[in-house]
């Protein structure tokens, strides 16, 4: 997952807010549902909003934002600092997907640790990543993918963070479109899934990356789409699984979403009500 090295990167569309203020619970759609959000602590128990998922938030009372411009400003930076990286693939996604809708708006990713306040409510880390439609941002805490793979089992790797940022932004295109409440909570989630096999498919095309990503690369999002599945979850948390309660799709539904989307190449081929 090479970038271009002379890529001019835009620091512009990621925050790092740093620590948040006082936790306060989540409030209701518009404004703040958790669209498909949740962490670890909610899946524990059988909360089963997805670890990849929705909830908006502004900026929470903790250090100053830093400003990424300094140290984030071409290609090769991406490739040696993970903030950097966050960076790169950020623009990458919004560049593909400001070609591909004319209604589409950038949407701001904000790293925080710790809990913070936000348009829907607040959070914490353990929400887990989350895109809030209140406020149009993504919020993401870098610890979680380390809980992907020391809770969830996965292998991780760069193209594993790529695949749940592309998500989230899938998510983000849904709000737009007005397709957040078009569907079950599962075909919502499947579709965001299928988006982010669209942009990995195109990718290359923004300017970012080198070449195409490599088989290898493409294995670290579908074992990262497999690992939180609501089968896989379900067993490592409860011992048993009960289809009645998925909220987000099994293991072999997310992974069937995210190829179709990557084999496909195209968004018109992730449809709500048949994602997989």
């Amino acid at each position: 997952m090479d970038f271009r090295d002379q890529a001019d990167l835009d620091a512009s569309q990621v925050e790092d807010a740093g620590g948040g203020g006082g936790f306060s619970g989540f409030s209701g759609f518009p404004g703040g549902v958790v669209v498909g959000g949740g962490g670890i602590v909610g899946l524990i128990v059988l909360v089963l909003v997805f670890v990849l998922n929705n909830v908006s938030a502004e900026p929470g009372q903790g250090r100053p934002p830093a400003d990424l411009s300094a140290r984030c400003q071409k290609g090769k930076d991406a490739d040696q600092s993970e903030k950097c990286r966050v960076v790169g693939v950020v623009n990458s996604i919004q560049d593909y997907w400001k070609q591909d809708i004319s209604e589409y708006r950038a949407a701001k990713t904000v790293l925080y640790s710790g809990r913070l306040r936000t348009a829907c409510g607040s959070a914490s880390s353990s929400a887990g990543p989350f895109y809030c439609p209140g406020d149009q941002r993504v919020y993401l805490d870098l610890s979680f993918f380390d809980q992907l793979r020391s809770q969830f089992g996965a292998k991780g790797g760069p193209f594993a963070q790529a695949y749940v940022i592309a998500h989230e932004y899938g998510h983000h295109v849904q709000n737009l479109l007005g397709a957040l409440d078009g569907g079950s909570s599962v075909a919502v989630e499947l579709q965001a899934d299928c988006y982010a096999g669209v942009w990995a498919r195109n990718a290359v095309s923004t300017g970012f990356y080198e070449q195409p990503f490599t088989s290898a690369e493409i294995s670290e999002a579908l074992d990262a789409a497999a690992a939180v599945g609501d089968d896989s979850i379900q067993r490592r948390t409860t011992g048993r699984i009960d289809p009645e309660s998925f909220t987000h799709g099994s293991s072999g539904q997310r992974v069937a979403a995210f190829k179709r989307g990557y084999e496909n190449g195209a968004p018109t081929d992730c449809d709500l009500q048949n994602p997989a």
